[in-house]
Parts: structure tokens; sequence; C-alpha cells
């Protein structure tokens, strides 16, 4: 009876150091995360946890049951009784020990549940875009393979690497491509590629969002009609000249450019600024 009472109080310590560090846990959880960029599944995950300190919270304040009473117990008899009873009985030990062990259980158990979550592409997208919800870009060395209009009057390859990081982009923001080309053979070939690659096939980019001029600066021109929160481009002079009229820009260049405005941010391509490569 001594045994069971003892495991039974042994259970509740332990819910009670569980209680006190998921307590712990939770609030470094919400200290670090925005509710703005929690998905289903973590939300789900949440729910859970909550429904769980509901059930230990009640398991707490439930009655122990009545007391029974402890058998009388008899002196030893000899100093061997005395020492098989110690070893047999772990209330003997030192508290110290056993406070240290269902420290180390509850917080055991605590670490598996709190396992880090690698967060989802569609979340990066969201926070290094700032929550943005319009973007230009243009195509030649970004989204397309080529990198000068002269090569667009051959061909269009749309780079195999970005694509995931399109599609997402174009799931939660307003997405306009935007191109110089020579011809309107040229035009043909970029929206062709762009359709076998599958980017109009999710619903976030028709053909209409994608805009041809034929001067350089008529980049420039669409983006200060549609202010976007974001323009991807590059062009030096170009990032140079919208610094001011928009909010965020990236420019993709192989190599990193000295930052002049607090604004404008660098990569060598667009899947690695979302952390892709």
């Amino acid at each position: 009876m001594a045994a069971a009472e003892s495991s039974k109080e042994e259970l509740i310590q332990l819910i009670k150091r569980f209680g006190a560090y998921v307590t712990l846990k939770m609030s470094n959880l919400f200290s670090t995360f925005s509710f703005h960029n929690l998905d289903s599944r973590s939300v789900g995950a949440i729910a859970g946890l909550a429904v769980a300190i509901v059930f230990t919270w009640r398991l707490l304040r439930s009655p122990n049951g009545p007391q029974r009473r402890q058998p009388k117990r008899q002196a030893p008899t000899s100093s061997s009784s005395s020492v098989v009873n110690a070893q047999s009985n772990p209330t003997l030990l030192p508290s110290g020990v056993c406070s240290s062990s269902e420290d180390l259980r509850a917080q055991n158990v605590v670490d598996e549940f709190f396992q880090p979550v690698k967060p989802t592409l569609g979340q990066i997208v969201r926070q290094k875009l700032s929550e943005g919800r319009k973007v230009t870009c243009r195509l030649l060395g970004v989204i397309l393979e080529e990198n000068t209009a002269e090569e667009l009057q051959k061909q269009a390859t749309v780079r195999s690497s970005v694509l995931e990081v399109l599609l997402e982009i174009t799931k939660f923001c307003d997405l306009y491509l935007m191109e110089r080309v020579l011809d309107d053979e040229s035009e043909q070939k970029v929206l062709a590629a762009l359709e076998n690659a599958g980017v109009f096939t999710s619903g976030g980019l028709i053909k209409d969002k994608v805009l041809f001029c034929s001067i350089e600066n008529g980049r420039s021109s669409f983006v200060r009609q549609l202010e976007p929160d974001w323009h991807i481009d590059t062009n030096p002079e170009i990032v140079s000249q919208l610094a001011r009229f928009i909010k965020y820009q990236l420019h993709i260049s192989p190599t990193r450019p000295e930052r002049s405005n607090a604004n404008v941010f660098s990569s060598p391509t667009l899947e690695q600024f979302f952390g892709c490569v």
C-alpha cells in the first residue's frame, strides 16, 4: 500500500512539473511566432496542446480518493532488515535524486512535444516579403534563363529552380511579370514558355499580367503605375530610380552590390533569397 501511495504521489509531482514546463515553453512559443503566419496545421497543433493542458489541470484538481490508513510498521529486528527495507522503499532515497529525475522526465516529454517545426516554403515567402500583397518582377535573368532581349528572339526558357518559389508567390500575391522585347514573336515565345512550365495553371497568374515594352525604361513606368509592395529586377539603374517610389526592392545580381538604400535587398537568384538553394 505504501508503495502504491508513493507511486501516485510521484505521478502527481511529475504532472505538476510537466504543467510548469509546458507553461514556460508556451510563453517562448508565442513570443516568437505571429498568429498571422500560422497555417491550419499550426493552429491544430496549438489547439491540441490547449486540450492537453486542460486535461492536465483537471487531473491535478481531481480528488485523490479516500485516504487509506497506513498499516503500523513493525520495528526492524535487525540491521540487515533495515538495509533491505531502505533498498526496497523508494521514499527513503534522497529527495534531490528523485526531484532531478522527475524534472528530467518532465523536460524530456515536453521537449519531444515541442520539436522545432520546419516552416513551409509558403510561410518563408510571406515572411520574406513582409506580407506584401503586390509584386512586380522582370523576366530576363530572374524567371528566364535568357539574359538579353536578343536571346528571346531565339528562345525563352523558364528556370526550373525558380518555378516553385514563383508559384508560391502567386498564391498570395498579385504578381505582374514584365520585360522588354524586340518583336511580337519574342512575346509569344515568353508566354508559351510560361504556359508550358505551368505558371498559368495555379490560378494566381494570368497572361494579362505579363507585360511587355519596347524600351528598358518602360519597365519603370509599369512599376510606378502599379505601385507594388516589392519590385524584383536585375538592372541596377532601374533599381536606383525606383528606390524612392517602391517600398521594397530585390536586386538580383551574381555579385553582392553595395547597399545604397535600406529598402533595397540583393541576392544572386530569386530562389536563394527565399533559402531554396
